[in-house]
Protein backbone atom coordinates (compact mmCIF):
# COMPACT_ATOMS: atom_id res chain seq x y z
CA UNK A 1 0.00 0.00 0.00
CA UNK A 2 1.31 3.32 -1.18
CA UNK A 3 1.11 6.42 1.07
CA UNK A 4 1.71 9.99 0.85
CA UNK A 5 1.87 12.41 3.19
CA UNK A 6 -0.53 16.10 2.57
CA UNK A 7 1.24 19.33 4.27
CA UNK A 8 -0.61 22.15 5.50
CA UNK A 9 -0.26 23.87 1.98
CA UNK A 10 -1.70 20.63 0.08
CA UNK A 11 -4.57 20.53 2.46
CA UNK A 12 -5.39 24.09 2.30
CA UNK A 13 -5.33 23.36 -1.61
CA UNK A 14 -8.20 20.75 -1.09
CA UNK A 15 -10.10 22.75 0.98
CA UNK A 16 -10.08 25.73 -1.36
CA UNK A 17 -10.90 23.46 -4.59
CA UNK A 18 -13.65 22.12 -2.27
CA UNK A 19 -15.34 24.76 -1.93
CA UNK A 20 -15.20 26.62 -5.30
CA UNK A 21 -13.74 23.63 -8.45
CA UNK A 22 -13.42 26.41 -10.68
CA UNK A 23 -10.76 28.23 -9.37
CA UNK A 24 -8.13 29.24 -12.18
CA UNK A 25 -4.80 28.16 -11.02
CA UNK A 26 -4.02 31.73 -10.32
CA UNK A 27 -6.54 32.42 -7.96
CA UNK A 28 -5.84 29.15 -6.01
CA UNK A 29 -2.49 30.42 -5.86
CA UNK A 30 -3.40 33.33 -4.41
CA UNK A 31 -5.59 32.48 -1.79
CA UNK A 32 -2.80 29.47 -0.56
CA UNK A 33 0.02 32.06 -0.66
CA UNK A 34 1.76 30.23 -3.26
CA UNK A 35 3.47 31.23 -6.30
CA UNK A 36 1.23 29.69 -9.89
CA UNK A 37 3.71 27.47 -10.87
CA UNK A 38 4.29 25.14 -7.41
CA UNK A 39 0.84 25.52 -7.21
CA UNK A 40 0.04 23.83 -10.48
CA UNK A 41 2.52 21.15 -9.85
CA UNK A 42 0.85 20.03 -6.31
CA UNK A 43 -2.77 20.24 -7.98
CA UNK A 44 -1.57 17.82 -10.85
CA UNK A 45 0.39 15.20 -7.91
CA UNK A 46 -3.24 15.54 -5.86
CA UNK A 47 -4.88 14.42 -9.38
CA UNK A 48 -2.38 12.05 -10.51
CA UNK A 49 -2.44 10.48 -6.84
CA UNK A 50 -6.37 9.64 -6.93
CA UNK A 51 -6.91 12.67 -4.27
CA UNK A 52 -8.97 14.59 -6.17
CA UNK A 53 -11.03 12.29 -8.13
CA UNK A 54 -12.97 14.83 -10.28
CA UNK A 55 -14.48 18.38 -10.33
CA UNK A 56 -18.23 18.75 -10.74
CA UNK A 57 -20.83 21.24 -10.95
CA UNK A 58 -23.32 21.03 -8.36
CA UNK A 59 -27.17 21.48 -9.43
CA UNK A 60 -30.02 22.54 -7.07
CA UNK A 61 -32.42 20.22 -7.41
CA UNK A 62 -35.59 22.74 -7.04
CA UNK A 63 -34.62 25.05 -9.66
CA UNK A 64 -34.55 21.94 -12.07
CA UNK A 65 -38.13 20.73 -11.20
CA UNK A 66 -36.71 18.03 -8.51
CA UNK A 67 -38.54 18.29 -5.74
CA UNK A 68 -38.60 14.58 -3.80
CA UNK A 69 -35.62 13.76 -1.68
CA UNK A 70 -36.07 10.50 -0.51
CA UNK A 71 -33.68 7.70 1.11
CA UNK A 72 -35.19 3.85 0.37
CA UNK A 73 -33.76 0.96 2.34
CA UNK A 74 -34.11 -1.93 -0.26
CA UNK A 75 -33.22 -6.06 1.54
CA UNK A 76 -32.34 -8.72 -0.60
CA UNK A 77 -33.77 -12.52 0.28
CA UNK A 78 -30.33 -13.22 -0.06
CA UNK A 79 -27.27 -12.21 -0.28
CA UNK A 80 -24.70 -14.72 -2.36
CA UNK A 81 -22.26 -12.39 -4.22
CA UNK A 82 -24.38 -12.53 -7.47
CA UNK A 83 -27.40 -11.31 -5.89
CA UNK A 84 -25.24 -8.10 -4.22
CA UNK A 85 -23.51 -7.72 -7.84
CA UNK A 86 -26.70 -7.65 -9.83
CA UNK A 87 -28.52 -5.45 -7.69
CA UNK A 88 -25.79 -3.18 -7.58
CA UNK A 89 -25.21 -3.38 -11.81
CA UNK A 90 -28.96 -2.70 -12.05
CA UNK A 91 -29.29 0.17 -9.18
CA UNK A 92 -26.11 1.84 -11.50
CA UNK A 93 -28.10 1.96 -14.68
CA UNK A 94 -30.78 3.76 -12.61
CA UNK A 95 -30.26 7.86 -13.19
CA UNK A 96 -32.88 8.77 -10.14
CA UNK A 97 -30.43 7.38 -7.73
CA UNK A 98 -27.99 9.57 -6.54
CA UNK A 99 -26.11 7.11 -3.94
CA UNK A 100 -26.32 3.49 -2.76
CA UNK A 101 -24.50 2.39 -0.07
CA UNK A 102 -24.15 -1.45 1.09
CA UNK A 103 -25.25 -1.56 4.81
CA UNK A 104 -25.34 -3.30 8.16
CA UNK A 105 -28.30 -3.54 10.11
CA UNK A 106 -31.79 -3.61 8.85
CA UNK A 107 -31.83 -3.13 4.94
CA UNK A 108 -28.82 -4.66 3.21
CA UNK A 109 -28.74 -1.35 1.00
CA UNK A 110 -29.48 2.47 1.10
CA UNK A 111 -30.26 4.32 -1.75
CA UNK A 112 -30.92 8.13 -2.19
CA UNK A 113 -32.92 9.23 -4.70
CA UNK A 114 -33.94 12.48 -6.20
CA UNK A 115 -37.20 12.83 -8.44
CA UNK A 116 -39.59 15.20 -9.63
CA UNK A 117 -43.29 14.52 -7.74
CA UNK A 118 -44.42 10.99 -5.62
CA UNK A 119 -45.48 9.79 -8.95
CA UNK A 120 -42.19 9.60 -9.96
CA UNK A 121 -41.21 7.67 -6.48
CA UNK A 122 -43.91 5.18 -7.08
CA UNK A 123 -43.14 4.13 -10.49
CA UNK A 124 -39.57 3.88 -9.55
CA UNK A 125 -40.42 1.56 -6.46
CA UNK A 126 -42.86 -0.41 -8.50
CA UNK A 127 -41.67 -1.03 -12.41
CA UNK A 128 -37.76 -0.42 -11.16
CA UNK A 129 -36.44 -1.34 -7.62
CA UNK A 130 -39.05 -4.24 -7.33
CA UNK A 131 -38.36 -5.48 -10.81
CA UNK A 132 -34.91 -6.53 -9.47
CA UNK A 133 -34.57 -10.29 -9.11
CA UNK A 134 -33.75 -10.67 -5.38
CA UNK A 135 -35.29 -7.86 -4.07
CA UNK A 136 -37.45 -8.83 -0.93
CA UNK A 137 -38.35 -5.23 0.68
CA UNK A 138 -38.52 -2.15 0.07
CA UNK A 139 -38.64 0.85 2.44
CA UNK A 140 -38.91 4.40 1.79
CA UNK A 141 -38.69 7.92 3.94
CA UNK A 142 -39.70 11.03 2.15
CA UNK A 143 -37.25 14.09 2.81
CA UNK A 144 -39.54 16.65 4.47
CA UNK A 145 -36.70 19.54 4.79
CA UNK A 146 -33.04 19.56 4.07
CA UNK A 147 -31.21 20.94 6.94
CA UNK A 148 -27.71 20.42 5.69
CA UNK A 149 -25.55 19.38 2.59
CA UNK A 150 -22.11 19.21 2.44
CA UNK A 151 -19.87 17.93 -0.14
CA UNK A 152 -16.39 19.09 1.18
CA UNK A 153 -14.95 16.51 3.31
CA UNK A 154 -13.61 17.97 6.64
CA UNK A 155 -10.12 18.06 6.65
CA UNK A 156 -7.85 20.27 8.82
CA UNK A 157 -4.73 22.43 8.27
CA UNK A 158 -3.89 21.75 12.02
CA UNK A 159 -1.90 18.72 11.00
CA UNK A 160 -0.27 16.55 8.21
CA UNK A 161 -2.69 13.69 6.74
CA UNK A 162 -1.17 10.27 5.55
CA UNK A 163 -3.48 9.15 2.58
CA UNK A 164 -3.29 5.79 1.59
CA UNK A 165 -3.67 4.86 -1.88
Amino acid sequence: MNTLTLDRTDIKILNELQKDANLTNVELAGRINLSPSPCLTRVKKLEQMGIIERRVTLLNPKAMGLEINAYIQVTLDKQPQSALENFRESVERIPEVMECNWMTGDCDFLLRVILRNVEDLEHLITSKLSKIEGVATIRSNLVLKQITYKTALPIGTSHTIIVRL
